[in-house]
């Protein structure tokens, strides 16, 4: 049975990696997983306002598993067996450490979440893992979707747009 990481940051489009797993897992895929969240290295102001390390820690594991509590609920909803991990650091480093600890066989995670400017600037997470990870990591991203008039999808006789080159 494989054992699948799915980091998660709490946003809608975190969740598409849940749902792709949970695809699989409908199509005979027997799997565990490891959801993750990783919080932000504390800013000095924090460090000088909080004086005492321990209660950055136990603020930063609260948001986590606050962040998670969405793509844990989905998979539990789904039956499936769930580990969570919290980390602080580096995301790309932090997910690589969390798949060792927990002897994971991939990643599923999606392309898009709400990084912030510094990992925008850096360069995404799930760039910094296909190139980190060593275990295989699928980057599941939004469908587009084409709306489609109404009036050009009714009837018998619609027929499909044209697509000739102009």
């Amino acid at each position: 049975m494989l054992k699948i990481l799915i980091p998660t940051d709490g946003s809608e489009s975190s969740l598409l990696a849940v749902h792709h797993a949970l695809a699989l897992v409908g199509h005979g895929l027997q799997a565990r997983f490891v959801v993750a969240n990783v919080q932000e290295t504390a800013t000095l102001y924090e460090l000088v306002v909080a004086h005492d390390p321990d209660v950055l820690q136990s603020v930063n594991e609260e948001a986590g598993l606050d962040l998670m509590r969405p793509a844990v609920a989905l998979l539990e909803a789904a039956g499936q067996a769930v580990e969570q991990d919290v980390a602080t650091g580096d995301a790309a480093q932090m997910l690589v450490e969390m798949v060792e600890r927990h002897g994971c066989d991939a990643i599923i995670l999606s392309a898009r979440g709400m990084g912030s400017l510094r990992s925008a600037l850096m360069g995404s997470v799930s760039h910094e893992l296909l190139h980190s990870s060593p275990v295989p990591v699928t980057v599941v991203k939004a469908v587009d979707t084409v709306e489609v008039e109404p009036e050009e999808a009714e009837g018998p006789d619609a027929q499909a747009p044209d697509v000739q080159g102009a």
